[in-house]
């Protein structure tokens, strides 16, 4: 296991998560980066990051992904879906142990500060999805909604792609599954409601604490966990099975609160339960270290110690089976704490209804756009 990095007195940027910006890993050459060559290189000086000043909020940079296809498949038996849309690369939320950052290498952008700040969007994706959905030979399953990234991140607000992608699905009466964080989710009620009436819509709400001081720290520009609940009990009133997800569960951080995320999720309509242990690929291992040391100095030898005691003396495993839940006797011991605590509070898989996939309309096909998957 890897010592805490050294303690910097870098400031970190306002609102954001990482100071690091470590190169994509498919460079052909790497640069050691201290943290002020990482601010500086996204216009930052050290001393402009005095409370108060402006200099210490770097701006969000978007670019268009010109993607052909915004489905992606996957065979993982570790998730319970076989297709997801991320309608963003890139994620302005800036949480701190996201597993997501190392996936920024593979546009040539560092997993720190870029991918909190330079962001892809796909314009095209409610039509590129409409194509995909209007093939002969596709078959109807469930889609999972902001799996990598989160597709209520705070840019959906102005650019409302993750909208468009639920209007298509409402009016293919297609299913589909959503992951989030963020209470920008209520904009959506209507839609999701609509689809929930036919068994075609469930949301999972990921909140990983309920002490605002620690969530400001890990998840800068997410919502405030009382604001999440909230939102959990909204649109449970409007008939959308909604579930918690204690993910990440952090040794030694937040894990002390499982129970109690779980008592609150239950008191603001949540049907069902799950958690994921978390898990350190590639660069964030390096990010979230930096971030310990950086917030939680004291405590950052013994975090890592404990992450590395459930993945088998490392800081991830990425086996089928383990990198979700780990192993070990703190493994273990999560997952009979969730167990119980669900037992006690009917929290089980078997309250969430079944997808029906049988009221799926395919759209009328458009020979143009089906062109596009044919070149």
């Amino acid at each position: 296991m890897p010592e805490p990095p050294p303690a910097s007195f870098t400031p970190v940027p306002r609102g954001r998560g990482s100071t690091l910006s470590p190169d994509s890993r498919y460079a052909a050459w790497t640069r050691i980066h201290d943290a002020e060559e990482a601010l500086a290189a996204h216009g930052i000086a050290g001393a402009d990051c005095d409370d108060g000043e402006d200099g210490c909020n770097p701006a969000t940079v978007l670019e268009i992904d010109r993607a052909r296809s915004v489905l992606s498949y996957n065979h993982s038996p570790d998730i319970p879906f076989d297709r997801s849309i991320n309608p963003y690369r890139g994620c302005e939320h800036g949480c701190s142990y996201c597993f997501a950052r190392p996936t920024h290498a593979y546009l040539g952008l560092s997993p720190g500060l870029d991918f909190e700040t330079r962001l892809s969007w796909k314009p095209d994706a409610a039509r590129l999805l409409r194509a995909e959905l209007a093939r002969p030979g596709y078959r109807c399953a469930p889609i999972a909604l902001g799996v990598n990234t989160d597709a209520y991140q705070p840019v959906e607000r102005r650019l409302g792609i993750t909208r468009q992608i639920l209007e298509v699905l409402a009016a293919t009466r297609h299913p589909v599954h959503v992951i989030t964080k963020s209470a920008l989710i209520e904009r959506d009620v209507d839609l999701l409601a609509d689809l929930a009436r036919d068994g075609l819509a469930q949301v999972m709400f990921s909140v990983t604490t309920l002490d605002d001081e620690l969530a400001r720290r890990m998840e800068p520009r997410a919502a405030r966990p009382a604001r999440r609940l909230a939102a959990m009990a909204r649109l449970a009133r409007a008939g959308i099975p909604v579930g918690v997800l204690c993910a990440p569960l952090i040794p030694a951080l937040n894990d002390h609160e499982l129970e109690s995320v779980l008592e609150a999720a239950q008191a603001h309509g949540a049907r069902t339960a799950g958690y994921v242990l978390l898990r350190l690929p590639h660069e964030l291992r390096e990010l979230f270290a930096d971030w310990l040391v950086r917030h939680y100095p004291g405590r950052a030898r013994h975090v890592l110690s404990l992450i590395a005691q459930t993945r088998g003396g490392r800081l991830n495993d990425a086996r089928f089976g383990h990198r979700m839940r780990g192993q070990g006797v703190f493994a273990d011991l999560y997952r009979q704490r969730l167990q119980r605590a669900c037992a006690r509070l009917g929290l089980h898989a078997r309250a969430m209804p079944v997808f029906d996939t049988t009221r799926f309309r395919p759209p009328a096909a458009d020979a143009r756009q089906l062109r596009l998957f044919d070149e």
